[in-house]
């Protein structure tokens, strides 16, 4: 076992920002309006389950198309470049249509574990031992249940304009971790 708290921190940090579970409080806050309840638990269990799936079996799914890790990191890199772009400057460049129910579909697939969160979770597992991206995805998912739990009391306490600054500062973090991982991924491309 190589558990190294650096990597388990800096990956937990990737995985929040790209997850951007505080940033998605608006659009849980719309879901549970419609429909009355959300599935925390089911929703949380289910995204933990997709995203440590995807850990073991994505590099496989990679080479049976004649993919490395390291090209799918530099593609991962532009991802999560344009994602916090998106967070920075308010924008949105991709938008999924909204989901009509608040089941463990729109909430664990397109929100929690989505396009981002798998490519990112693949391009740690190019620099980070399983591991610490195993913890870091436990941690994320339990920060993620509570925020669920919770998302009418957050809203209450950061108010529109803290979910916006905590937004925008994770996407500076994020633009800075895009940077970093096409750098490290890039040159062993040639």
């Amino acid at each position: 076992m190589n558990f190294d708290f650096k990597e388990i921190a800096t990956a937990s940090m990737v995985l929040f920002a790209v997850i951007d579970i505080l940033g998605s409080i608006p659009i849980i806050i719309s879901l549970r309006n419609k429909v009355g309840h959300i599935q925390s638990e089911k929703a949380s269990i289910v995204a933990a389950c997709l995203m440590i799936a995807f850990l073991f079996v994505g590099e496989r799914i990679l080479n049976l198309i004649g993919i490395d890790v390291n090209s799918f990191a530099v593609a991962g890199a532009f991802v999560i470049f344009f994602l916090a772009i998106e967070m920075i400057l308010g924008i949105t460049l991709y938008k999924d249509e909204e989901p009509e129910s608040a089941s463990v579909v729109p909430i664990a697939f397109p929100l929690i574990a989505g396009a981002g969160t798998l490519t990112s979770i693949l391009a740690l597992r190019a620099e980070y031992y399983v591991e610490n991206i195993i913890v870091a995805i436990l941690i994320n998912i339990v920060f993620v249940y509570f925020v669920l739990k919770s998302s009418k009391k957050i809203e209450r306490i950061l108010s529109k304009n803290g979910l916006s600054v905590l937004r925008k500062v994770f996407g500076v973090i994020l633009l800075a971790i895009a940077v970093k991982l096409f750098a490290a991924n890039i040159n062993q491309l040639f």
